[in-house]
């Protein structure tokens, strides 16, 4: 498990930009002392303040994941657009240096923001220069792509051997209205921060150094997380006014992790494949989920409420107590009917109506304007970590979608799902990273 809390030295706290620039420290030198070079990824200090926090970038599983989740998302996915293999290893390279780099608080550096040649474009865009790191995390996935092409027939990179069987792609669930132009693609980068602006200057850093080798495909902001992944968070509320994931797993919850979160070594023996090189990792799962804002707000809060299964003001079930009592799904009302509806979304989604399956949600709700009718397009991005999709989400999502009374109130857009390789464990002392890892250095080290 990673992000355990612990006290930070100085230097995982980041160093300032005027630091690095009075100080002219190169690259290597940031690494070596600024908490990227191996062990574990680790929470900050929780008395520090928000902005003030970094999270190590270096660890046995990437950050972003079981992190506590931050306030502000920015996803992107990209399309590689070439076939060159030593392209794309060149280009995670930069990636790895240019995360490291930004979830420090070093948006600028001594060699390009301040001081660079006039007559060529700036190291570092700039937007974030004045801002603090914000508990910035960067987090990369490989999607089905990679491996064999849009066709599923194409070898690009020399990867279809390595192709996890878990990277299945997802099935056509009912009442899908999916957009091809937002779903999947080659890679994804999530960037999360407690400011909104520290999360866009790091997908428009990494963007900007794929220039040549991917392009951006979709990207969606979000914003007021609708998850918990730690106990240390309160549950928030989603668009429709609920308490959203309160039965979240969390990331002090070690052995949850383990069954349900993180690729184990004994998921790649029956394969026949290569896909040792996911142990550690994990699988993104991403639903872009439209909610009727209108039609729900014109709904009785009695019917919210049996819609959802759960009480409006406190998150309580319907059968009793508070939000974080066990819903009884046997408990009967006075004219004999279960207090919790069986078609409500908490009696749907339970792991005791799915075989014990949990997720490690973190979702973000999102607002992209009105529709041609004025209607507003918003809702929610549902993000979902799991160990195996095709035993950890598809049987719970197929069961939503065919009897969940929510079912009637979402309209989902858009799809994607990605190979979460795990973290680099240690990282080179030099601008090139050489003698250390890369960001799916497993697979293509």
């Amino acid at each position: 498990m990673t992000d355990e809390p612990t006290r930070p030295d100085v230097a995982n706290q980041g160093v300032s930009r005027r630091g690095a620039l009075a100080g002219g420290l190169a690259l290597g030198g940031l690494l070596a002392a600024g908490g990227f070079a191996g062990g574990r990824a680790s929470a900050p200090d929780p008395g520090l303040a928000t902005e003030q926090r970094t999270y190590p970038f270096a660890g046995t599983h990437q950050a972003g994941i079981v992190t506590p989740q931050q306030d502000r998302m920015y996803l992107a996915a990209f399309d590689l657009t070439t076939d060159d293999r030593a392209a794309l290893v060149d280009l995670l390279r930069r990636w790895t240096t240019t995360a490291a780099r930004l979830t420090q608080g070093l948006f600028a550096t001594a060699t390009g923001f301040a001081s660079g040649p006039y007559d060529a474009p700036p190291e570092d865009t700039g937007e974030a220069a004045d801002l603090p790191a914000s508990g910035l995390t960067v987090t990369v996935g490989f999607g089905r792509s990679l491996f064999v092409g849009t066709d599923g027939r194409t070898d690009r990179f020399g990867l279809a051997g390595h192709l996890p069987d878990a990277l299945a792609a997802l099935p056509h669930f009912p009442g899908d209205q999916l957009d091809a132009a937002i779903c999947d693609g080659d890679l994804l980068v999530q960037a999360c921060a407690d400011d909104p602006q520290v999360a866009v200057h790091a997908i428009h850093t990494l963007s900007r150094a794929a220039f040549g080798t991917a392009r951006v495909r979709w990207t969606q902001l979000g914003f007021g997380r609708t998850s918990a992944t730690s106990t240390a968070q309160s549950t928030p509320r989603n668009l429709f006014g609920f308490k959203d994931g309160t039965a979240n797993v969390k990331a002090e919850e070690a052995a949850a992790l383990e069954d349900h979160v993180w690729v184990q070594p004994s998921d790649a023996e029956a394969h026949a494949g290569d896909s040792a090189w996911m142990t550690g990792g994990t699988y993104f799962v991403g639903r872009r989920i439209r909610m009727l804002m209108e039609t729900w707000d014109r709904t009785s809060l009695r019917e919210q409420e049996t819609t959802i299964g759960r009480s409006k003001r406190e998150g309580a079930p319907l059968s009793g107590g508070t939000e974080h009592t066990a819903p009884d799904f046997a408990a009967a009302g006075g004219d004999g009917r279960p207090l919790i509806d069986a078609t409500s979304h908490v009696h749907l989604a339970h792991p005791s109506a799915n075989d014990g399956v949990r997720m490690l949600r973190r979702g973000y709700t999102f607002t992209d304007g009105n529709d041609a009718q004025g209607h507003l397009d918003a809702g929610l991005y549902f993000i979902a970590y799991v160990r195996d999709p095709r035993t950890g989400f598809v049987p719970v999502q197929q069961r939503l979608a065919s009897a969940d009374r929510l079912s009637e109130y979402l309209k989902h857009t858009g799809s994607a799902l990605f190979a979460v390789p795990p973290g680099v464990a240690r990282i080179g002392t030099d601008a090139a990273l050489s003698g250390g890892e890369f960001l799916g250095s497993t697979l293509l080290g």
